[in-house]
């Protein structure tokens, strides 16, 4: 049984078909951290029962927050609510051979990118020199450099947490040397490598569009930009059409000669609106 289902399956039991239905169908589990996310009109104190038995039907969650916000912020956190299990946020997350301190109270961190972070390393060519704009804890960059071989992965985050995590965790998978942390504002810090990269990464959908044509200046004469953007669209195979658009016209403005050569749907975040990828191939004229 998948997660979701699992959650209102739990849920229905517990606080009745009513609630559970205005419950987010997804249930997050992010090292031995559960995350369910609070509906406007339901009380914290109604959850604590369900956030009980998810510790007895999941012997590997240890603690369970509740999400009371969306993600906001310069950051890019929410706020959470301890409900049950042990009273802490931070957790070691598993992914694909590699371990990742984290803190979900201070760093924005999601499982749903899983595919993503290993479909983005297989593309990455031996001695390729990377840059991760918005590195959080350094998911991207330290799977790249255990399943490529990158001569180097910038890995940049504003988030003075973020920076501190992706620090010790660079450590934690020994890939000092190849992946070096930097802390401030990828549009700022990006400048200092201009004609450098071969392939950057820009896995902030809020920031993509504004922060791209830095991005473009920080490729050699030719390199990858990999998108990630969100789009309003009736149905999935408009949202990637109007992102590939979009951003074919941006680098043509920019004078660079740019193509999608794939784009897909990472995930749905809402009615009709979606989270894609594009893999920016560019050409500087």
């Amino acid at each position: 049984m998948g997660r979701g289902k699992f959650l209102r399956k739990l849920a229905s039991e517990i606080l009745g078909e009513d609630l559970a239905r205005k419950l987010w169908g997804r249930l997050e589990i992010v090292g031995d951290i559960a995350i369910i996310r609070k509906p406007p009109d339901i009380d914290i104190e109604v959850l604590k029962p369900l956030g009980k038995v998810i510790l007895e039907r999941l012997p590997y969650v240890k603690s369970v927050w509740v999400a009371v916000t969306p993600i906001s912020g310069t950051y890019r956190v929410r706020d959470y609510v301890h409900i049950a299990g042990e009273p802490r946020s931070t957790t070691i997350y598993k992914e694909h051979g590699c371990l990742f301190k984290v803190d979900i109270r201070r760093v924005y961190i999601s499982p749903a990118l899983n595919y993503e972070h290993i479909r983005i390393a297989k593309l990455v060519r031996d001695g390729e020199f990377v840059i991760n704009m918005f590195a959080g804890a350094g998911l991207f960059s330290i799977i790249i450099a255990k399943h490529a071989r990158p001569k180097k992965v910038i890995s940049i985050d504003i988030n003075p947490y973020a920076y501190e995590l992706m620090v010790d965790n660079v450590k934690l998978n020994k890939v000092e040397g190849i992946v070096e942390p930097v802390l401030g504002d990828a549009g700022e810090v990006i400048v200092n490598y201009e004609g450098m990269a071969d392939r950057i990464l820009m896995p902030l959908p809020e920031l993509a569009f504004k922060y791209y044509p830095k991005a473009v200046l920080a490729l050699k004469d030719k390199g990858y930009i990999h998108v990630y953007e969100f789009v309003s669209a009736e149905k999935k195979s408009e949202a990637l059409t109007i992102a590939t658009k979009r951003y074919e016209e941006l680098s043509s403005s920019l004078n660079v000669k740019c193509r999608a050569e794939f784009a897909r749907v990472v995930r749905s975040v809402g009615p009709r609106y979606y989270q894609v990828v594009l893999d920016m191939f560019c050409i500087k004229k």
